[in-house]
């Protein structure tokens, strides 16, 4: 039975078009009704359905709407039209450290980053030297998170979202972050959660990545699906096009 099911998607952003220098300006604008608004269309009914299991690779070039799907996925950005059904715990991966503060420690980011995604507290805290050790940060656990530097913060929110076991992983470029050791790392601990019966949505522009680790691939263009199928396939037509 899917874990993930997408029917007939579309999601379309509001766009201002003015180019004015201040809000009084925009302002005047709205009121003489002068404002151009356009309708950018990011995602046109984008359909597939993901198995326990299976790990689905998103293809596409910068702005073919692979962000966007994720969003949805997520549940961060509703659809403008379509259905997006997701079962179970999700892990989203797509802005590490997008829910740290950089005025609060490593421990405190990882009780507060598990929080925002529904885990429980107390089982956390006993995780967290382990999960600072995954992360190669045990020693700056204590310290407010501006004193890490970026691949540490990446580190740190990996290791936090793929502690626990979830249904669902979502992971936008995470496979690129960080050095070689962190990418082997988190390839296997990847592998861990693929084993675990995770359905994965990896957005990747590493090919070898998407070969190694898919098992099916969607490639995106201009918000549509323009292929479906095979990873080797796709990647094959993706980059001959």
């Amino acid at each position: 039975m899917a874990v993930i099911e997408v029917k007939n998607v579309n999601v379309t952003y509001r766009v201002l078009m003015n180019k004015t220098g201040s809000l009084k300006e925009l302002f005047r604008d709205f009121i003489q009704r002068k404002a151009r608004v356009v309708d950018y269309l990011a995602l046109q009914d984008v359909s597939f359905t993901v198995e326990p299991g299976e790990v689905v690779a998103i293809l596409g070039r910068n702005g073919a709407g692979k962000s966007t799907l994720l969003k949805v996925l997520a549940g961060i950005l509703p659809p403008t039209k379509g259905t997006s059904k997701v079962d179970g715990k999700i892990a989203p991966m797509i802005e590490l450290g997008a829910g740290f503060h950089p005025e609060m420690t490593g421990v405190e980011n990882v009780l507060f980053y598990s929080a925002l995604m529904g885990r429980e507290i107390k089982s956390v805290k006993e995780r967290t030297p382990a999960i600072g050790e995954w992360a190669g940060v045990s020693d700056h656990m204590g310290f407010p998170l501006r004193t890490f530097s970026s691949g540490m913060v990446a580190r740190l929110a990996f290791a936090t979202a793929t502690d626990e076991k979830v249904e669902v992983l979502l992971v936008d470029e995470v496979l690129s972050v960080g050095d070689a050791d962190f990418k082997e790392k988190s390839k296997a601990r990847m592998h861990e959660l693929i084993n675990s019966g995770a359905a994965v949505v990896l957005v990747s522009h590493d090919m070898s990545a998407v070969r190694e680790l898919a098992t099916r691939a969607i490639w995106l263009e201009h918000g549509h699906v323009k292929m479906i199928g095979n990873p080797e396939e796709v990647v094959a037509a993706y980059e001959a096009n």
